[in-house]
């Protein structure tokens, strides 16, 4: 059985930081594109950042050099280091993994992030 295990998230000032940890399990990790998705209340769900199974990286047009994904395909984990948060950071994180060939996807349960004073 998949799972994705997403940890970290919580509530921080705005300028505050943030670091989401994703544990997979019953996946070849290695053979996955991994990332970070988020919706916020009312909005639709948005790429945050992806790191794909050769280690190129994409991140969504928001970020503006703000957070940093990395895997570590020994341990079976991605992370996101989220720096300078701003109240429109909030949201619920997922984590996802996407088979590099296969396209077969698999979701975690979503941790939330708030940002606010």
């Amino acid at each position: 059985q998949v799972q994705l295990a997403e940890s970290g998230g919580g509530l921080v000032q705005p300028g505050g930081s943030l670091r989401l940890s994703c544990a997979a399990s019953g996946i070849i990790f290695s053979r996955y594109d991994v990332g970070w998705y988020r919706q916020a209340p009312g909005k639709q769900r948005e790429l945050v950042a992806v790191i794909a199974r050769g280690g190129s990286i994409n991140y969504g047009d928001f970020v503006k050099d703000r957070f940093t994904i990395s895997r570590d395909d020994a341990k079976i984990t991605v992370s996101l280091q989220m720096n300078s948060l701003n109240p429109e950071d909030t949201g619920v994180y997922y984590c996802y993994a996407r088979h590099s060939l296969f396209g077969s996807t698999y979701w975690g349960q979503g941790t939330q992030v708030t940002v606010s004073s």
